[in-house]
């Protein structure tokens, strides 16, 4: 095995041509320095260098072994520039998860935004709910959780996680467009209470969120259809199967056709979004770049639900 460091000798001495430059280059002895290539030829079994006047001169064999010398040691400089950078935060993956909203809304923009301001750190990104989020983040799969606030999340004060609020926004009833509602803008939860309900399988976080806005209003849901894609649940809407409350931003980009939607009236559902890491983690550069990238993002979400409430 060739010490790398010796390889830093030899294209010193071929730079400086004695061993005496070459040395006062290396800050070492040049005693130091004749006993580094004398190892360097014993590790090779090649003569590398001759004795030229007042100098020494490359071999064929160390002209040979030079040109692989100085790929090596750029390679090396390579890695230490990289560690620096990862160091400072500015190269490195972070793996994250967060449910397919989010997605869309934070993760993906906050990618994107990290390649024009650390190019270096890039994003991998799984698609999972909420609850599975963060009990993978407490495994140590994930560097970062996407979740949604439930009955049954870790408290804000678990002391094994540090969370960031993203960002709140409301629940928006969608009907039929054939529903005897429809003439008003905003509708009460109460004036639903004899519906057929389509929405999350029971576990989901957002299934819980509905539920206790519907207990809030003096009834229990009567769901009937269940989809976690939020365009299956619009879908079975358009086609009269029920009605549904769904997250505002979840809205955007399906097709709404024969459907209405309308804001909500008194107790209100909302979908609190936060992201949560490891308690300990949250200094390490690579996070803090990735937090602040989808807390940017995230204010802008939050301007837009607030302006279309």
């Amino acid at each position: 095995m060739i010490d790398p460091r010796r390889l830093r000798v030899l294209r010193a001495v071929a730079d400086h041509q004695t061993v005496t430059a070459s040395a006062a280059a290396l800050y070492l002895t040049p005693s130091a320095v004749s006993q580094q290539l004398n190892a360097l030829e014993q590790e090779t079994g090649q003569q590398l260098l001759t004795r030229s006047g007042k100098g020494v001169r490359l071999t064929s064999a160390g002209e040979l072994l030079l040109r692989h010398a100085d790929a090596v040691l750029m390679q090396l400089e390579r890695a230490e520039a990289d560690l620096a950078a990862f160091a400072a935060g500015e190269a490195g993956e972070v793996v994250v998860a967060g449910f397919a909203t989010g997605i869309t809304e934070v993760l993906a923009p906050a990618s994107a935004r990290l390649r024009e301001t650390h190019p270096g750190v890039r994003f991998r990104v799984n698609d999972v709910e909420g609850d599975a989020a963060l009990q993978l983040l407490l495994d140590g799969e994930l560097d970062i959780a996407l979740a949604v606030d439930y009955r049954g999340a870790p408290r804000e004060d678990d002391a094994r996680l540090t969370r960031y609020s993203l960002y709140v926004e409301p629940f928006d009833v969608v009907l039929p467009a054939e529903h005897r509602a429809l003439a008003a803008t905003e509708i009460s939860l109460a004036e639903l209470a004899e519906e057929v309900w389509i929405g999350p399988y029971q576990g989901n976080p957002l299934h819980s969120v509905v539920w206790h806005a519907c207990e809030q209003s003096g009834f229990e849901p009567d769901f009937r259809h269940h989809s976690d894609d939020f365009r299956a649940v619009v879908a079975l809407v358009q086609a009269g199967a029920g009605v549904a409350l769904i997250p505002r931003s979840a809205l955007r980009g399906i097709n709404l056709n024969s459907v209405v939607v309308r804001p909500v009236t008194g107790p209100v559902a909302t979908r609190r979004v936060f992201a949560a890491v490891r308690n300990g983690s949250s200094g390490h550069p690579l996070v803090r770049v990735a937090l602040a990238a989808m807390q940017e993002v995230a204010e802008r979400v939050s301007a837009y639900e607030a302006f279309s409430s």
